[in-house]
């Protein structure tokens, strides 16, 4: 076997790329007990590959499950665009002045609604009216993740954006989100009405540049760098066997 770990590209020209094009390297995410098991996912909330990429993952630990495989799976942050004000901005004007025109960002508008339709996603750019800046949600997911729920509180920020297309840069949208996940409505709008893990976000975000992570989503098995992109599910599956094999194999 190679006793290396699989790498891919990363997200093309869809405002889901930070510097140079290459995939993840190894970074130093959490580990826990057994080798191979846990899958980091470096993500930001309005990248719409990495919600594409949530489903390729959801259908390659379908595969895996039935060959009795099994893995964690835990949300890091990111921010695309970490210099985006607090209110947000516009989103037409301002993926036209990111993309170069109006008609640019039309076009990989439609490019991403056609990529989501062939995972089940039914995105509404048409009703994405704000671009956020997305601290407050990768607090939310972080929160979420203290009481167990993390994964369904993605599911539940993703979806407000890219299908509802609502601004989820607005606490209240958020705490709709994390009820929809599954927490209590209070607390989750107590919590966000503070600053708790917001240095911790920031920082996170932060180690993962350092880390060299410059595209969403980057996916990580035990602190080591897989592949960044929204792979198909059977490329994820198996890049995530070889992995396991090589991470079980240097714990023997």
């Amino acid at each position: 076997m190679d006793d290396s770990i699989p790498t891919g590209a990363i997200c093309g020209p869809d405002g889901c790329t930070e510097g140079r094009d290459e995939g993840a390297t190894a970074a130093a995410m959490p580990t826990e007990a057994g080798a191979g098991t846990r899958i980091d996912v470096v993500s930001d909330a309005i990248c719409p590959w990495c919600y594409i990429g949530k489903r390729q993952l959801e259908r390659a630990l379908e595969i895996l499950a039935a060959e009795g495989l099994h893995f964690s799976v835990h949300w890091n942050p990111f921010q695309l665009n970490p210099d985006m004000p607090v209110e947000g901005r516009d989103r037409a004007a301002y993926r036209a002045w990111k993309f170069g025109s109006a008609e640019k960002a039309a076009a990989l508008d439609e490019r991403i609604t056609e990529a989501a339709a062939n995972v089940g996603l039914g995105f509404r750019t048409d009703l994405m009216t704000r671009t956020p800046n997305t601290i407050q949600a990768h607090r939310l997911i972080w929160f979420a993740g203290q009481k167990g729920v993390q994964d369904a509180a993605m599911e539940a920020v993703f979806r407000a954006y890219f299908i509802e297309g609502r601004d989820i840069g607005d606490p209240a949208v958020l705490a709709a989100c994390g009820a929809a996940a599954g927490l209590d409505g209070a607390e989750v709008g107590a919590f966000l009405a503070g600053t708790l893990a917001e240095p911790e976000m920031r920082a996170a975000d932060q180690a993962a540049r350092e880390a060299g992570v410059n595209g969403v989503p980057s996916f990580f098995l035990d602190g080591y760098g897989l592949f960044s992109g929204a792979m198909p599910a059977e490329t994820i599956a198996e890049a995530l066997r070889r992995g396991r094999a090589v991470l079980q194999q240097r714990a023997a």
